[in-house]
């Protein structure tokens, strides 16, 4: 069961206020008979979460949950202090990424409210998959262990990772089998449609993940690439293709203005490049203040 949050924030309140449960080593004198330095031995070894498990906030969201999810898929856990649940929750959340391929992440929503709101967090637990920078699964609520053992099997590095790095269709039309929301596979796979000529089934393809800002931009940049690159286009476009984003940005910034009609798919193709360079590159703010700047 999950606890219920408020739309825009966790909030505390005071039928969530309980008495926190002794931790159970305080209690082992009077349950077993052991020696105080045995005790202290066994107090001194380390906790399941402190191998298994990383904090993560604002500050460091960026780095450790989607830069970290290009090379590794990072489970991301919402929680609370004050929620049961999740109390519950996140010892069986630590012992599955313990033995996979996955790196766990800790989000406290009190202190957080951000990353809840942007990430529509309503209820709590709630546990997010990251690959690629992006959402790929997701539950929400306390689950039995045999359930959250099967999620992470479901993330964890998969058949769909081989099948994306072959790249032909076959292999990402496999992949999107595997991983419906995987944004880096419909992606390519809409790139290979478009330039086989058929953009109309390319931009299919991409409408499936219209939460994705990544699946958002490529297919803004096949719509204004339908008929043909813009003159005005194809110096940022092949940037883009030639892995130079810094460059593109500029080149797209500087024609935004005067856009007209496709300032909508121009402000699409930008946001998708800002989201890949992420908010730690030393212009990121300045190119999101000049995108604002330029946006009705």
């Amino acid at each position: 069961m999950a606890s219920r949050t408020p739309r825009s924030k966790l909030t505390r309140h005071s039928r969530h206020h309980e008495k926190q449960p002794r931790h159970i080593l305080a209690e082992w004198p009077a349950r077993i008979r052991c020696s105080s330095a045995k005790r202290q031995q066994l107090l001194a070894l380390p906790t399941l979460r402190s191998v298994t498990a990383i904090d993560v906030g604002e500050d460091n969201f960026q780095v450790e949950v989607l830069d970290r999810s290009a090379r590794v898929t990072v489970v991301v856990d919402f929680w609370a202090e004050w929620c049961a649940p999740c109390r519950a929750l996140g010892p069986v959340l630590e012992r599955a990424a313990a033995v996979r391929k996955v790196v766990l992440a800790k989000l406290d929503g009190d202190a957080n409210p951000n990353l809840v709101r942007y990430f529509e967090v309503h209820g709590i637990p709630a546990v997010k998959a990251f690959r690629d920078g992006e959402v790929v699964a997701e539950f929400v609520g306390a689950r039995p262990a045999a359930e959250v053992e099967s999620f992470f099997d479901a993330v964890a590095a998969s058949e769909a990772d081989a099948l994306i790095a072959v790249g032909d269709e076959s292999s990402l039309r496999r992949a999107l089998e595997l991983e419906p929301r995987r944004s880096v596979a419909a992606v390519a796979l809409a790139r290979l449609m478009h330039e086989a000529g058929d953009s109309t089934a390319g931009l299919e393809i991409l409408a499936r993940l219209p939460r994705s800002v990544r699946a958002r931009g490529a297919a803004a940049r096949i719509t204004l690439e339908r008929d043909g690159v813009p003159s005005d286009l194809a110096e940022a476009f092949a940037a883009l293709a030639a892995g130079e984003t810094p460059r593109a940005l500029d080149l797209l910034l500087a024609i935004l203005p005067a856009a007209g009609d496709r300032s909508d798919e121009l402000q699409q193709v930008i946001a998708s490049a800002l989201n890949e360079l992420g908010v730690n590159h030393p212009r990121a703010r300045e190119w999101r203040q000049r995108l604002a700047d330029a946006t009705p």
